[in-house]
């Protein structure tokens, strides 16, 4: 079991690779290979220690102080994770075309990306919220309001949106 130092240190990890839009197969391809992504998540999950060398290599993949990666006292607000945004697929699939179809699309596309079939949900990231805003012509608030009332979103996912 992961003691509560692994899991804050995890979770700075994690919120570090998050506001960098990168997803644990991202930092694998962005690292060329360097960074696995089943490594990185054991990182986070706090499942397994990360050595000084191996933080500090990770810090600076990431362009960050080691400092920050550290849990001290408090944790910043900046790197609090945040509710995530998860796309319920089976209520999707209820909703007419005319409604989901630019979000269905969208959706078949970050599935092919990620080789993501399991058919239920799938987590999406700010980034893509803002790109679907776009595509609706809505502000990412808009959206996300609407997502949630089409029972799409669970309304936690207020809390995953940045203020614009």
């Amino acid at each position: 079991m992961p003691s509560d130092y692994a899991k804050t240190l995890g979770a700075r990890l994690r919120a570090i690779r998050t506001q960098q839009g990168l997803s644990l197969h991202g930092v694998e391809e962005k690292s060329r290979g360097r960074w696995k992504a089943v490594v990185v998540g054991s990182y986070e999950r706090g499942d397994r220690s990360v050595t000084v060398q191996k933080l500090a290599e990770l810090a600076e993949f990431y362009g960050v102080p080691v400092s920050e990666l550290l849990p001290g006292d408090v944790l910043p607000t900046l790197l609090a994770p945040s509710p995530k945004l998860v796309i319920d697929l089976e209520r999707m699939a209820q909703l007419p075309k005319d409604k989901a179809g630019p979000l269905a699309r969208y959706v078949a596309t970050i599935q092919s990306q990620r080789g993501d079939y399991n058919g239920r949900v799938l987590s999406i990231r700010q980034e893509d919220l803002r790109s679907l805003a776009v595509i609706y012509d809505k502000s990412p608030t808009d959206l996300t309001d609407e997502l949630i009332s089409w029972g799409i979103l669970n309304s936690d996912a207020r809390g995953a949106i940045e203020t614009y």
